[in-house]
């Protein structure tokens, strides 16, 4: 398995005025191509940090980041800029979709900068809502919201997808359906999926957890065999 992250002794500390918070402590982790990973802990545990500094939406205070051959560590925000372009897709808990454009535009805006993308209507008919591409977000339930985010987000082929809290807003039907898909973007593309999230029950269909606590990791644990989504355990 290929190593697309290798992040050695990273640490992330915040100045709030006169104290400095330390959101991670000395972080070591090695992801692998094709993985569904979810990191794994309660609220403060460091992990959505930890999530930010992969997608490089931040930088490390100390340590290296390195995707591939790709120092993230000291690229600079041009060069930050073009990884997350180039090489990686968000979901969030909340869909960030623009409520004046309908489904198909919301996918349209990813791929019109992207170099080998997805026709907008494929995405979203490969996450199951092609029927709802003329709908606007005010249209759509929240499970076809983030569907819609979803299929924004691999519609440009990316090789990392970042997941935070994805279900967190859903109900449990509407979030099973959800990890469905992102179970199977990950069989049909080999896409490194992160999920970051509280909930362990989600842990059972990942290839890897990562438990984490007050900015470190405390475990980590392979799955001897996925569990498919609509096998989990609720």
């Amino acid at each position: 398995m290929e190593t697309v992250f290798n992040i050695q002794a990273v640490s992330k500390v915040y100045p709030m005025g006169s104290v400095s918070v330390r959101a991670l402590e000395h972080v070591d982790l090695e992801l692998g191509s094709g993985e569904i990973v979810v990191l794994l802990g309660a609220s403060g545990s460091g992990k959505s940090t930890l999530l930010n500094l992969m997608g490089g939406l931040d930088t490390p205070t100390t340590g290296s980041i390195v995707y591939r051959d790709h120092d993230l560590s000291h690229a600079g925000e041009r060069g930050l800029t073009r990884f997350r372009r180039e090489h990686v897709g968000f979901v969030f808990q909340f869909y960030n979709l623009i409520p004046s454009l309908t489904a198909r535009e919301n996918v349209a805006l990813v791929t019109d900068i992207a170099e080998h993308p997805l026709d907008p209507t494929e995405a979203l008919n490969r996450v199951g809502i092609g029927a709802l591409a003329d709908h606007f977000p005010s249209q759509m339930s929240g499970g076809e919201q983030q569907r819609v985010a979803i299929a924004r987000a691999v519609a440009k082929r990316p090789d990392v997808l970042l997941c935070d809290e994805p279900t967190g807003a859903l109900d449990f039907r509407t979030g099973q359906l959800v990890l469905e898909v992102l179970e199977q973007v990950n069989r049909e593309f080999g896409t490194l999926i992160v999920i970051v999230t509280h909930n362990a029950v989600i842990a059972d269909m990942a290839d890897r957890v990562v438990r984490m606590s007050s900015g470190t990791i405390v475990e980590q644990r392979r799955n001897a065999q996925r569990a498919r989504v609509g096998d989990l355990a609720w």
